[in-house]
């Protein structure tokens, strides 16, 4: 209990069982199978997208520009099925394809060129989106294959969206990278201390492609979630979220720095984000201060995760001096 009672993921979750209980007595229809369902298939997109930026933060760096590289990898493969034809596989494997080589591209560029992360992934967002907005010229695609309709329109017995089972399985294959895996201890490892991962024999280039890497591929999957979510192809639907991703990642209890976070935890920010719009709406309150409320949500989420950080880490000095007196 003493350990469960220490991690912020508890904390988080005791937070959205208070906004639940809140928001069901404000309105009955927060609580319904129904609203939860929805809920879970309108943001999936973004539960995907949360994953690849966990595992990029974990290693100790950031991303940017996966919102740019899921808007590439959308257009393109949409419009490249429309012109040469393809199916739900093809859409798949283009859109997860070009999201993993826009990765990598970010990879190498943070390796090799040694600039901040954020810096190098800021250059990349307007680069891409940019030379997306420019190819494209803004044109809308508003007729998208039917099998994206049918993507979206597919449930499981008891109403189960199929998108959210897409969420799901990121998250169970991700877990399985991330511990049972040399490279999700080495991941890990490199967040926590850049220099000593380097002394073990870690190789830093290949962790940093990969994590980066995997969150193209993650952007491009995702992407495809998202065609079937809206039916189009817009130029600039997505850009411009990134922070809302980054914020449910925070807020569930992920390290800035790297090497502290679980998906558990930026599971339940997603949710809390999800249950923040949709709860605020439910009860009747401008969509204008969805923004200003999560805004102070993950303003005190994350000054308690370093107000709990730095009491966990004064009590390790504490026994560290002991053990020294002694």
């Amino acid at each position: 209990m003493k350990k469960l009672v220490s991690r912020s993921e508890f904390y988080l979750f005791l937070l959205i069982l208070v906004l639940g209980a809140g928001f069901t007595a404000a309105n009955p229809k927060f609580l319904s199978l129904q609203n939860i369902l929805d809920l879970l298939k309108s943001y999936s997109f973004f539960g995907i997208l949360s994953v690849g930026a966990l595992v990029v933060l974990l290693s100790g760096g950031i991303d940017i520009s996966f919102t740019a590289v899921a808007q590439v990898a959308e257009y393109v493969t949409v419009a490249v099925i429309l012109q040469y034809g393809g199916n739900l596989f093809t859409a798949f494997l283009l859109s997860s394809s070009i999201g993993i080589v826009l990765g990598l591209i970010n990879g190498l560029l943070i390796h090799f060129l040694q600039i901040p992360p954020i810096i190098t992934t800021i250059a990349t967002l307007n680069l891409y989106f940019g030379c997306l907005y420019v190819i494209s010229t803004g044109n809308i695609i508003y007729r998208v294959p039917k099998f994206f309709e049918d993507l979206s329109g597919t449930m499981l017995p008891g109403g189960f969206p199929m998108v959210a089972v897409l969420w799901i399985g990121v998250v169970i294959g991700t877990w399985v990278i991330l511990h049972q895996t040399v490279l999700g201890r080495s991941i890990y490892a490199l967040g926590g201390n850049l220099i000593a991962a380097e002394r073990v024999g870690f190789k830093v280039l290949y962790i940093r492609l990969f994590v980066y890497g995997f969150m193209g591929f993650l952007s491009g999957f995702g992407s495809v979630v998202h065609t079937a979510l809206v039916q189009s192809a817009i130029p600039n639907s997505i850009v411009g979220h990134e922070l809302d991703v980054l914020a449910a990642v925070v807020l569930g209890g992920a390290n800035i720095f790297g090497g502290a976070g679980s998906l558990a935890g930026t599971f339940m920010g997603v949710a809390l984000l999800a249950m923040l719009g949709n709860g605020l709406t439910l009860i009747g309150i401008s969509s204008y201060w969805n923004d200003v409320v999560i805004g102070i949500v993950l303003l005190v989420g994350v000054t308690f995760s370093s107000l709990q950080r730095m009491y966990l880490a004064g009590r390790r000095a504490k026994v560290v001096v002991e053990e020294g007196a002694l």
